[in-house]
């Protein structure tokens, strides 16, 4: 085992002395080290009940002969985070807790890991390390909250965000903003959309790292206890049959994984993400892998954001097992998963238990998948559309450009009623670098949608958008503006055409004046001027690579 290079021997006798004092007995050193990482945070929703699920985590190891150690990494709210300097924080953390998760196994040498994130960074983080480390491992995430429900329908967060517009436009008093706040996040657990954190858990269990029926049952259910504790049961049978990470994070796992996500409508995020993790785990995963499946999977379910079903009805209609059951004839099905066997004996026995939650292939929302790679003139290297909440009126869309330097010289624009149908919101210096740390875009998206411009305007960004966005967004333009991508030469009332089903991105400028515009660019200086966010900005890779942090040797 790992752990003998720090129990086994006499030199290791200072060792012994250390763990004794942990309360550990002589038979518990012949016993496996498991690493518990709780992601838990007293002040973030999604992870206030984390030490519950620890618990049974550690129960389970326990029952299963294992000696479980429990550490912690960091977590960032992106909704505590949004529209204010924390946003620049939160891609970066998913970078400080893979490097976490590292150092931590690492240093004491553990046999084994159980992972338990929950929100947006913290669980592709997490995969990350499990990647980079290839320990046997197993994750557990946190769970979604359920859905609150106000004036006789569910909502979740995304529409008080949306609610800001619809108190700008009359449509709501800001006392009944306040009362939809109240209602909207009734209880712990990520929050009750398909937004990012929901998206990666059900690409966790697509990815065959987590256990079969993980990713959707509520937060604080009975149920996701006892998965929780099967969970520290089973990671003592990957130990011994020496399942680790990269015998399951496979070519074959990642296209199970973006399928499953497409034909969710999940958030664009998890392009950043998984080719983040499959870097890691060395597994080619490019943007046009996306794209070429997205032309081949369709979108079978439909959930808030885009749609009026939350996390709980897709759990009721059976969840992430009924979804790949559906999409059984698209599927690797011999991608080996946590339980020892196949995808394919993993959901042999799943089943749609609402079809009007998850539809049949043959009858889907979506002939495509719900994310499109879009290239062209402003776009050269690729940017990202969630097709999925893109009104069928702005499939294609050609109007004139509105330049912004940052997502918060747009809210204002938007707010102040300084925007005219037809018009294209140009956000950049909002990418990688730039921003830095890549802010998602949700209060001028959601701004859009309170102010009834969801069919008026688009918008444009080399930043990101929340897994709650919603309208005809566009981004993770690549080349970002701090790189000197055509983005950064935008001028106001340029002409911008996109056409999502052509995959289509352009500036309609003549190329000699876009060469003379970019021959006359200068970078701006960056905006972080000390600490670990200037030290992301100088190492960070672009968009179209996953945001990853390069080696020295790739700079």
């Amino acid at each position: 085992m790992r752990s003998d290079s720090i129990k086994r021997g006499l030199e290791r006798a200072p060792h012994r002395a250390l763990l004794y004092s942990l309360g550990l007995s002589r038979d518990d050193l012949e016993k496996p080290f498991i690493g518990v990482i709780n992601s838990y945070s007293s002040m973030v929703p999604g992870h206030v009940h984390l030490r519950m699920i620890a618990d049974a985590v550690i129960q389970g190891v326990r029952e299963a002969g294992g000696v479980p150690f429990e550490f912690n990494t960091i977590v960032v709210c992106d909704g505590l985070a949004m529209d204010h300097e924390g946003m620049r924080y939160s891609l970066p953390s998913r970078e400080l807790i893979a490097d976490s998760v590292e150092t931590i196994a690492k240093a004491h040498a553990l046999d084994g890991l159980i992972l338990i994130p929950n929100c947006d960074k913290v669980t592709p983080g997490m995969l990350m390390a499990a990647a980079r480390l290839d320990l046997p491992t197993i994750i557990i995430t946190g769970g979604p909250m359920p859905c609150g429900w106000f004036n006789g329908r569910k909502v979740a967060f995304s529409h008080v965000y949306e609610g800001i517009g619809r108190v700008k436009s009359g449509e709501l008093s800001e006392e009944e903003l306040e009362m939809l706040a109240m209602a909207a996040c009734p209880a712990p657990g990520s929050c009750n959309g398909l937004y990012t954190a929901n998206t990666m858990a059900c690409v966790v269990e697509a990815l065959g790292l987590s256990l079969p029926g993980s990713a959707t049952p509520p937060a604080t259910s009975s149920r996701r206890v006892a998965l929780a504790r099967e969970t520290g049961r089973r990671i003592i049978e990957l130990i011994r049959g020496n399942i680790t990470a990269s015998r399951i994070l496979t070519r074959k796992a990642f296209e199970n994984a973006i399928r499953v996500d497409l034909a969710l409508g999940g958030s664009t995020n998890t392009v950043l993400h998984l080719m983040a993790v499959a870097r890691e785990a060395g597994v080619d995963l490019e943007l046009e892998d996306f794209d070429r499946l997205s032309r081949e999977t369709p979108q079978i379910a439909e959930l808030i954001p885009s749609g009026p079903h939350g996390m709980d009805d897709l759990d009721r209609a059976g969840g992430v097992p009924a979804v790949m059951k559906t999409l059984e004839p698209l599927l690797h099905l011999d991608a080996l998963t946590v339980t020892g066997k196949t995808v394919g004996e993993n959901i042999s026995g799943a089943r749609r238990l609402d079809e009007g939650v998850i539809r049949p292939l043959d009858k889907p929302i979506r002939r495509v998948g719900g994310i499109a790679v879009l290239r062209g003139s402003l776009a050269p290297r690729g940017a990202v559309v969630k097709t999925a909440g893109v009104p069928p009126s702005m499939m294609r869309f050609r109007g004139r450009a509105r330049v912004f330097d940052s997502g918060d010289e747009a809210v204002d624009a938007l707010m102040s009623g300084r925007m005219r149908e037809g018009d294209v919101v140009v956000i950049r210096y909002e990418g990688p670098r730039g921003g830095p740390g890549m802010r998602e875009m949700l209060a001028p998206t959601a701004a859009l949608v309170g102010l009834g411009l969801i069919e008026k305007i688009a918008l444009v960004t080399d930043g990101r958008f929340s897994g709650a966005t919603r309208g005809l967004c566009v981004g993770h333009v690549s080349p970002e503006a701090a790189e000197g991508g055509p983005i950064a030469v935008v001028e106001e009332n340029d002409m911008i055409l996109i056409d999502v089903e052509s995959r289509i991105l352009d500036l309609e400028v003549h190329e000699s004046e876009l060469r003379r515009r970019m021959d006359s660019w200068k970078p701006p200086k960056p905006r972080a001027e000390k600490g670990w966010l200037l030290r992301y900005s100088l190492g960070v890779s672009s968009a179209d690579s996953g945001a990853i942090l390069k080696a020295s040797s790739e700079h």
